[in-house]
């Protein structure tokens, strides 16, 4: 077996196949990529207009013991960026904003914005909350005029939605060019990248800033000689998929080289929530009261799809560094009882293991996934439910439909707090039902992912 240290078998460069040849003339500009400049504080900005062109950072919660997981370019000269700890930028910056992270309204602006550049040329893709591809249409393929739509979408973005989200654009044959030429010039960049540019418009470009070259690749292309973009470019596709390990390389020389691919779609494959603890949870029989929190949640999420799960997983950070992890294997199931037990388990067990090494440590973080989804009515379930006992079935439905009644109950409740704006005195909504178990736990945002490669889902803030 060659080891994974010892350079990949790279086949011998061959031309691209004829079929897809073609003069850089007959690759038309068809992508424009908009990437939003420190979007999370740009919405702060624009939500408070006093804030604009003031230092603000974003953070994950309100302490004082937590990182920024955005910084405003304002603040950016004073040496702060995100993971600068809120105590350190207070003193590079002193006055800086410092704003809790409100992951529901950046949807909101996010819908608000992609509605806006749709008045102007059609969605192709979302990537994440700040960037996404649009459709240039044939009469936009010429420099001159791709350019005047993407001013457009500029101004439209100012007047109709707000001055303070900036943002770059970048215009190219594909995706994946198109988003590198968006990161050329930041913030409020526009940059067009023509395939009679390349490879020479990105030879200064480093390997790990391209997408799709992610610490694993980077060290595969090393392996294979390739340090640098002008290596990058001489590769052939098969040499691409053999580094890569798989059709992605290929796919990936595909769109480095001006051919657009067709993504394939995405399957949810886990549903989750994750929290960084503070101080007044990170006792460990607190932090489990924080991890009953967000599994419940997802066990919430997991009906709303209608989906049925077959794994739990839980993972632990502890302080001052370290972690532990387990999970947990059953039939399928939508039973927030059952996930509960088995989390208990789970957590007995954390407890158990640390107390043989001596005192129970302080908790950092805990992170809850269910696993092995499937839908409700899929012939993979539909056969594990034939062979199951009618009585767990059963039993499952009822406490399912329990589960649901009460998912269905909180989320019109929310609904409407939202609509009166009728807050706590912390800022959050009310739950009316939860277990007794887990009454008088005030979190803000309560396991809502941080939204930097996906766009939430209206129902995280809700179920």
């Amino acid at each position: 077996m060659r080891s994974e240290r010892e350079k990949p078998e790279i086949p011998d460069a061959d031309p691209p196949a004829a079929s897809l040849v073609a003069p850089a003339t007959d690759r038309p500009l068809s992508c424009l990529f908009i990437d939003f400049n420190a979007y999370f504080a740009g919405v702060e900005q624009h939500d408070h207009p006093e804030l604009m062109g003031k230092p603000v950072i974003v953070t994950p919660l309100a302490s004082e013991h937590t990182g920024a997981i955005a910084a405003s370019y304002e603040a950016r000269p004073f040496g702060i960026k995100r993971g600068t700890k809120v105590a350190d930028a207070r003193k590079l910056c002193p006055g800086i904003a410092v704003m809790p992270a409100r992951h529901d309204r950046y949807v909101v602006v996010h819908k608000q914005l992609m509605t806006e550049i749709e008045r102007h040329i059609p969605l192709e893709k979302v990537y994440s909350i700040d960037e996404a591809a649009f459709r240039l249409s044939r009469s936009e393929q010429d420099p001159a005029r791709a350019m005047d739509t993407a001013r457009r979408i500029k101004e439209g973005i100012t007047r109709n939605v707000g001055p303070a989200l900036r943002s770059s654009i970048g215009i190219a044959p594909t995706r994946l060019l198109a988003k590198l030429a968006a990161e050329r010039v930041k913030p409020d960049g526009l940059t067009v990248l023509r395939q009679e540019d390349l490879p020479h418009a990105l030879e200064d470009i480093p390997l790990t800033d391209i997408p799709g070259i992610g610490a694993g690749v980077a060290a595969r292309l090393a392996r294979a000689d390739v340090n640098n973009f002008m290596a990058l470019w001489r590769l052939q596709p098969k040499q691409a998929r053999a580094i890569w390990g798989s059709v992605m390389g290929e796919r990936f020389w595909h769109g480095l080289h001006g051919f657009e691919t067709v993504e394939e779609p995405t399957k949810k494959s886990m549903i989750g929530h994750s929290r960084v603890l503070t101080r007044e949870h990170e006792a460990p029989e607190k932090a489990r009261i924080v991890a009953r929190a967000l599994l419940l949640k997802a066990a919430s999420r997991l009906r709303h799809y209608e989906m049925h799960a077959s794994s739990v997983s839980l993972s632990v950070r502890i302080r001052p560094e370290g972690g532990w992890q387990s999970a947990r294997r059953f039939k399928h199931s939508q039973d927030s009882f059952l996930f509960l037990k088995l989390l208990d388990e789970m957590w007995a067990e954390l407890c158990a293991n640390q107390r043989r090494k001596g005192p129970l440590p302080r908790l950092g973080g805990v992170t809850v996934y269910l696993h092995g989804l499937a839908k409700c009515g899929e012939t993979a379930l539909e056969q594990l439910e034939l062979f199951a006992e009618p009585e767990r079935v059963e039993k499952d439905a009822r406490r399912a439909g329990l589960w649901k009644a009460i998912d269905d109950i909180n989320a019109d409740l929310d609904a409407k707090f939202q609509r009166l704006g009728t807050p706590t005195a912390k800022g959050e909504h009310k739950r009316h039902i939860s277990l007794a178990s887990q009454s008088g736990l005030a979190l803000n945002y309560l396991g809502v992912k941080i939204a930097f490669s996906r766009v939430p889902e209206e129902a995280e803030f809700l179920y």
